[in-house]
């Protein structure tokens, strides 16, 4: 994993994995559908165009001129793009200010359940020393260093709050399910906090566990998503993120997009 240090903070640098990409000759039938020019087509397989599905081509001259001299920019929106993004959420917060794209998101409300599990299961002997441990290999936040210790403490804080005000019981209902409830008490005396941990993790979570602990989560949480542009609005994105005066952090992500991105698609939306 690449880092970065940005005012004095080590971060995890985003990740991008192209998924699927449109044929580009979809949007060179789509051009070619609006000047009825199929017979001026440099590729055969579209002058021959019988309405049926062909190969794909790596250039189009009429998706040069259409993209970049007269801006028809329409015919690019039969291309699509899926990526699987690896990110923050301070990240996707910038990210879904972009209207046009499907996105799909990790979501802490049923993912949550192994950090609750390793506050639950260090909790008997107060180990925050285990806790840190569970939390640094679950490799959860874009922090490194001390950063990502300052983090995790306060995660045990803010969990300690919470079991002090609602008492222990109250919170082991809203942590676990009735299975792992009854494991968690069978388990005292018997188990270290490693095997309490796996127990709980190998047992049923409890359903939208995330619910009653959203705001242990922060900007710097890492977040997985499946991200899907058209290529008019990818080219937005990109003139938008791949920008100075954009944030720093999707600056970098937009980097990695175009760097899984085929030459033949960012030829049509990325002046050289």
């Amino acid at each position: 994993m690449k880092t970065k240090i940005v005012a004095g903070i080590e971060y995890q640098l985003p990740t991008a994995n192209l998924i699927h990409a449109t044929p580009l000759v979809n949007a060179e039938l789509a051009g070619r559908t609006c000047y009825n020019s199929f017979n001026k087509s440099e590729h055969k397989e579209v002058r021959e165009f019988n309405g049926t599905s062909i190969e794909d081509i790596e250039h189009s001259d009429i998706l040069d001129s259409l993209c970049h001299v007269y801006h028809h920019m329409s015919v690019a929106e039969h291309i699509n793009l899926t990526y699987r993004i690896t990110t923050s959420r301070g990240v996707l917060q910038e990210h879904a200010r972009h209207r046009i794209q499907a996105i799909s998101v990790q979501s802490t409300r049923y993912t949550m359940s192994p950090i609750i599990n390793a506050f639950v299961a260090t909790m008997p002997l107060c180990d925050k020393e285990a806790f840190e441990d569970i939390l640094v290999e679950l490799d959860f936040l874009v922090l490194e260093n001390d950063a990502k210790y300052i983090e995790i403490s306060q995660i045990w804080d803010k969990l300690w709050l919470q079991v002090n005000e609602i008492g222990e019981e109250e919170f082991l209902k809203l942590a676990l399910s009735k299975s792992n409830y009854e494991f968690y008490f069978k388990s005292h005396g018997h188990l270290v906090n490693t095997e309490i941990y796996a127990g709980l993790n190998s047992g049923k979570a409890k359903r939208n566990v995330g619910d009653n602990f959203k705001w242990l989560v922060t900007d710097n949480w890492k977040v997985d998503m499946v991200v899907t542009f058209n290529l008019r609005s990818l080219k937005n994105y990109f003139q938008l993120r791949d920008s100075n005066a954009a944030y720093w952090q999707i600056q970098e992500l937009a980097k990695a997009m175009k760097r899984v991105t085929p030459k033949k698609y960012l030829d049509l939306i990325v002046k050289n």
